[in-house]
């Protein structure tokens, strides 16, 4: 959740209000971040969210997945949704609010889409329409169901995997947490040893509670965390791959590319470029 240059107290004592919309003659609308590191709290909203990264990184968590919104990318969240966003220091995001009567979404989940050069002017060109007006116009709502309905196009024909799992089991959970905390160098014996079980119970919980391996867990978080990372425009690669657990940069960039899809360099311009 984002809000227009306010300060990130005013937005946190608003975190739990969940209409924005000041007018129930508007169906849709946008808001704008540009600020400082910012953590929203639990909190859901009665429209559909698309939340879009300009600059920097935004994280999302809900009860069934950590999220990972790298910049010109975008995370779906559908109304209802209880969720949870963390900005960075020097992120720059735009929210698109939806209303559920004006696009059609059953789906009960957040995901990541890749945004088209379409979509993405789109989003910028929406700001025209603050989600606080109090009047409408004739030309937002088929403008932002146009939108809305290539969004969820994207969504069922090209979601991207930036996402960890999350568990209510409390031995997996623990062992997420203390994996998270330690990726510059942790270990699944030193895991176990944390949350007081064996090793084969420990692999044995994770693949039943995440159907994913601790070792594929390890991996995906020490990705995940470098993206965040070199979203920084201080944060050189080699910094990053000390880090998050990797002993030189080489083996760093052949793991990062293969995830990401592009070296580590690539992605630290693209993340450190603001809005244009």
């Amino acid at each position: 959740m984002t809000v227009s240059t306010h300060s990130a107290t005013s937005h946190a004592q608003s975190a739990n209000i969940k209409r924005l919309r000041r007018s129930s003659a508007v169906s849709a609308g946008t808001y704008t971040y540009d600020g400082g590191h910012l953590v929203t709290g639990w909190h859901s909203h009665d429209e559909h969210q698309l939340e879009y990264a300009v600059g920097g990184v935004v994280e999302v968590e809900t009860a069934a997945a950590h999220y990972l919104l790298p910049p010109q990318q975008a995370v779906w969240i559908p109304a209802g949704l209880r969720h949870q966003a963390t900005m960075s220091p020097n992120v720059q995001s735009i929210a698109v609010l939806f209303d559920p009567e004006l696009v059609l979404h059953d789906g009960d989940r957040a995901a990541i889409l890749k945004v088209s050069p379409l979509i993405r002017e789109m989003i910028i060109y929406a700001q025209r329409w603050p989600i606080g007006r109090l009047r409408d116009d004739h030309g937002a709502e088929p403008f932002f169901a146009a939108l809305g309905n290539l969004v969820l196009e994207a969504i069922h024909s090209d979601e991207a995997t930036l996402s960890l799992p999350s568990s209510d089991h409390p031995i997996v959970q623990a062992a997420m947490s203390y994996t998270k905390d330690h990726l510059q160098e942790v270990t699944v014996t030193q895991v176990s040893r944390a949350v007081a079980v064996s090793e084969r119970t420990l692999r044995r919980l994770f693949v039943e509670q995440t159907q994913t391996t601790w070792r594929t867990y390890l991996l995906h978080a020490r990705m995940l965390r470098a993206m965040a990372l070199l979203a920084s425009p201080d944060q050189s690669v080699q910094e990053t791959a000390r880090a998050v657990g990797f002993d030189n940069a080489s083996s760093f960039s052949r793991a990062f590319t293969e995830f990401c899809g592009q070296s580590p360099s690539s992605y630290r311009q693209r993340s450190s470029a603001g809005m244009t």
